[in-house]
């Protein structure tokens, strides 16, 4: 095999793909990407027997290793970046900042376990890197159900340094989850932990998942404000336009600032489209609405948009030569040829100059359809709506909540969630965050008594508000257990945000997710039969049997 990589959902047959990414990257990237992760795995050596008021004396700043170790893990996950420079650059830093820390805990006298482990001790140079990157990949742990469960926290992680990331750039941060991530990929180096013991690490990553949910939660409504209900344009004007896609709310607020009076638009794509929901960006007259869909639709829709196009995070697909001039990447997104705008200096905000002058001597965007969408149902708004709810529900109007959060995918199977939203009874509502909602959010499936059948959230980012609305209800009607409230959840997943999302749902007890359009490869036969018996999980078969199974 030139690699092995099963992280998300549309690996090769389910099983993993050898020899290039379904996703885009090329085999070389994949293994750098494990060289990538096996190399945070040395700097976490060296850091996990560090005292937490030590960490910012040895070696760099605690906040710079923080920001490197969650800035390298979210390179790595699923459409988020292609560029093979970027990781030789990454890894290389990596080694740096290990040896710096080795050298450090050496000095003070402290025992360090794993210190003569290869992942602490190995070298790199740039004619063997390659060979290297290649030794290092999931398939080196020889037990399956290790395998699994090691690499469903890596992959859990993953989600959590997203979370982070987003929340470390609004000046938001929590030392806490750096240390945890440090500590669980050290426990996954250790050959003695049994299987047992790395169940309980996979649910105490689903703690820090919840953790991490909430402090990218703060940061986002106290620098923008809570998300409000909103109706969103999804037409055009005839101005010149700048598409703006992924997840990060800085680079928004940024670009919408250096845009005001430039004559020229902002639209968001994707997972951008909830930004439309936060007060703060309201007052900016340029901010059109929302263009196009989910993400694995760019490939048609970058194509007409006929302006340049900012991708913020994943997902990224390989751009196509026909407007591949007109995509700019920041933040942990990359793709080679594509020109990249690097992070301002402190204090300051990122150039997008460049993307505006370009955006000036391009057509208008094509138009590829009309309407509104109607979102904004994060937590505070559902909150103040809570009393006409909970009398939705002791009515018998509402009968059931149905949770269809999670991404979208281009595998023709999903339009599942398409029939199975546009055949649930009238009586239920949907709640939704993330891009999954693209394949039901312009349906016009009514409202019940004024409460829109669909409540979306927001970003896959925002989960969060999907599980403090459950504790909230459960709180409401009196409740010991999450689990008897009337929510069903039906969760599509694609990449690894939705991974730390359903480990923080496990962690809190909740029962009987099914979760689709297929089951994890990366969890082994035994592993799925443990989430089976202790938490009910279960995948999709047919929208008439699990509309019977899941609202009866």
């Amino acid at each position: 095999m030139s690699m092995f990589c099963y992280q998300c959902q549309e690996t090769l047959g389910n099983k993993g793909c050898t020899v290039n990414g379904i996703c885009g990257k090329k085999g070389d990237v994949a293994n750098l990407q494990d060289l990538l992760i096996y190399s945070l795995k040395g700097i976490s050596i060296f850091r996990v027997n560090i005292p937490a008021k030590m960490r910012e004396e040895i070696g760099k700043p605690c906040e710079g290793v923080d920001k490197f170790i969650a800035e390298s893990l979210f390179s790595t996950i699923t459409n988020a970046n292609f560029d093979r420079n970027f990781f030789i650059k990454q890894i290389k830093e990596a080694i740096k900042i290990r040896e710096i820390l080795k050298s450090k805990t050496k000095e003070l006298g402290m025992e360090v376990k794993f210190a003569d482990h290869d992942a602490a001790t190995f070298t790199i140079t740039d004619e063997n890197i390659d060979e290297k990157a290649a030794t290092v990949g999931v398939l080196t742990t020889e037990n399956e159900d290790i395998r699994s469960l090691r690499e469903l926290t890596i992959y859990g992680l993953k989600g959590m340094a997203a979370y982070y990331d987003h929340a470390e750039r609004l000046d938001k941060k929590q030392k806490e989850l750096i240390m945890f991530m440090e500590k669980a990929f050290v426990t996954t180096l250790d050959d003695s932990k049994t299987v047992d013991e790395l169940v309980a690490l996979v649910l105490e990553t689903g703690k820090y998942g919840v953790d991490a949910m909430a402090l990218l939660d703060g940061a986002n409504t106290s620098t923008y404000g809570n998300p409000e209900i909103t109706e969103v344009n999804i037409g055009v004007r005839n101005n010149p336009a700048i598409l703006i896609s992924g997840h990060d709310l800085k680079d928004m607020e940024e670009l919408l600032e250096q845009t005001k009076g430039t004559g020229v638009d902002v639209y968001t794509h994707g997972e951008m489209l909830p930004a439309n929901y936060y007060p703060a960006f309201k007052k900016y007259d340029h901010f059109v609405g929302n263009y196009g869909n989910a993400w694995w639709l760019q490939d048609k829709e970058f194509d007409s948009f006929n302006g340049p196009i900012i991708l913020t995070t994943n997902c990224l697909v390989p751009p196509k030569k026909s407007y591949i001039d007109r995509v700019f990447t920041t933040n942990a997104v990359g793709f080679e040829g594509v020109k990249h705008i690097e992070e301002a200096e402190e204090g300051k905000q990122k150039d997008f100059s460049e993307v505006i002058a370009l955006a000036k001597t391009l057509p208008s965007p094509t138009e590829i359809e009309t309407g509104k969408i109607v979102g904004g149902f994060a937590h505070a708004q559902v909150f103040a709506l809570a009393d006409k709810i909970v009398e939705a529900v002791k009515s018998g109007a509402i009968k059931k909540f149905v949770v269809m959060a999670g991404c979208d995918g281009r595998q023709k199977g999903r339009s599942y969630y398409t029939d199975f939203a546009k055949e649930l009874p009238q009586d239920s509502v949907i709640l939704t965050a993330g891009c999954a909602k693209f394949r039901y959010n312009k349906l016009n499936l009514g409202d019940i008594g004024g409460i829109p059948r669909v409540l979306d959230a927001g970003q896959c980012n925002d989960s969060y508000s999907l599980v403090l609305i459950a504790l909230k209800l459960k709180e409401v009607f009196g409740l010991d257990d999450i689990n008897e409230l009337p929510i069903a959840y039906n969760i599509a997943w694609y990449e690894q945000k939705a991974v730390i999302v359903l480990l923080a749902l496990l962690y809190l007890g909740v029962k009987n997710i099914h979760l689709g359009p297929t089951l994890p490869a990366f969890m082994s036969p035994n592993v799925i039969d443990v989430l089976v018996k202790k938490f009910g999980i279960a995948g999709i078969t047919n929208v008439k049997d699990d509309i019977k199974t899941l609202i009866g």
